[in-house]
């Protein structure tokens, strides 16, 4: 697989797949975050700092709550990752740095390990997978709900992830997106690199999806793939999701013109500006991107056919979406 580098790291393709207010208030409100929903209970320690990749030190003017994706390979262990083992936490710390670049600029970074599925288990039957991804939300939820009593203090609120750690992001919405405080600190939600459906919307009313450059307590999701692509590990055939694009902030089926590509992730490290635009597709929802050889940018995993620009869902737009972290954080009250 190609190597990926990132202005705020380098990691192979391997590990791609991581306002003060007052204190009264703060003290007032932590009843606000409801108990844990997970159906698996988490044992793990959050108040420990080796629990976490970056436990932040809310010195910057917001927070970003992480959720690195995909890294552990279980070939033959446990489909879950175990946290305390040293030999896979390199490539989860990878992941981190290599896409923290976007956020902390801004934002004082909480990333908290936890027990992710492993690659293994999207080749499996969704009945069978479902209690290892159960598994990896109950200590992600865990470390949120530690993070939003003991390390927010209020401040803005930016809550991130990519691939299995936006799915983690968006269940962690659906649980605990209405609670007072979060509402009231929630700048946004980066989802990018999975999908959130009308039928989720309607489950859950308080989902609101991104619909321009600047709203607040909203999420930015899509994934990208190439034109011809009709299927995908993300965007299953037949399901519709829905998207922002991250160029021209519409989200409707309007071409963005790669001239408004303000900066692609380069395998060298460096950024270049007019790589590829991009449109939403009006069947699927989804990102196409049409300005690229799908040869060069090849899918990586096995879960993952040609054409599924899954693993560059950020690389592609980074400093637009690096920006836009910046435009929103201004337009936050809170």
């Amino acid at each position: 697989m190609r190597k990926i580098s990132f202005s705020s790291g380098f990691v192979s393709g391997n590990a791609v797949m991581a306002l003060l207010l007052a204190v009264c208030f703060v003290f007032a409100s932590c009843a606000s975050v409801s108990k844990p929903k997970s159906k698996v209970k988490s044992d793990i320690d959050y108040s420990r700092s080796d629990m976490w990749v970056y436990m932040g030190d809310g010195e910057k003017k917001a927070d970003c709550f992480y959720v690195c994706p995909t890294v552990y390979i279980a070939m033959g262990r446990d489909m879950n990752m175990p946290v305390n083992d040293p030999t896979v936490k390199p490539s989860f710390i990878g992941a981190a740095n290599a896409q923290k670049g976007v956020y902390s600029d801004d934002c004082s970074m909480y990333v908290p390990y936890y027990r992710q599925a492993s690659i293994e288990v999207y080749d499996l039957d969704p009945k069978e997978s479902e209690r290892y991804f159960d598994t990896a939300y109950s200590d992600v939820e865990n470390a949120f709900l530690y993070y939003m009593k003991n390390l927010n203090h209020g401040r803005p609120l930016i809550l991130a992830g990519f691939s299995q750690g936006s799915d983690m992001c968006i269940r962690l919405l659906k649980d605990h997106g209405n609670d007072p405080l979060v509402k009231k600190v929630l700048v946004a939600c980066y989802a990018v690199g999975w999908r959130v459906t009308d039928e989720d919307v309607s489950k859950y009313p308080h989902l609101k999806t991104a619909q321009g450059e600047n709203d607040t307590g909203v999420i930015i999701v899509y994934d990208c793939e190439a034109e011809d692509v009709t299927r995908s590990l993300v965007v299953p055939e037949g399901t519709k999701t829905r998207s922002i694009n991250p160029l021209n902030w519409k989200t409707d089926t309007t071409p963005a013109d790669k001239s408004l590509n303000k900066g692609t992730m380069m395998n060298d490290g460096t950024v270049k500006a007019g790589l590829t635009g991009c449109y939403i597709d009006p069947a699927r929802g989804t990102l196409k991107v049409p300005d690229v050889e799908k040869s060069d940018y090849q899918p990586g995993p096995s879960c993952f056919a040609e054409g599924e620009y899954h693993i560059y869902d950020v690389n592609f737009f980074y400093q637009n979406l690096k920006e836009n972290v910046r435009v929103r954080l201004k337009a936050f009250k809170a």
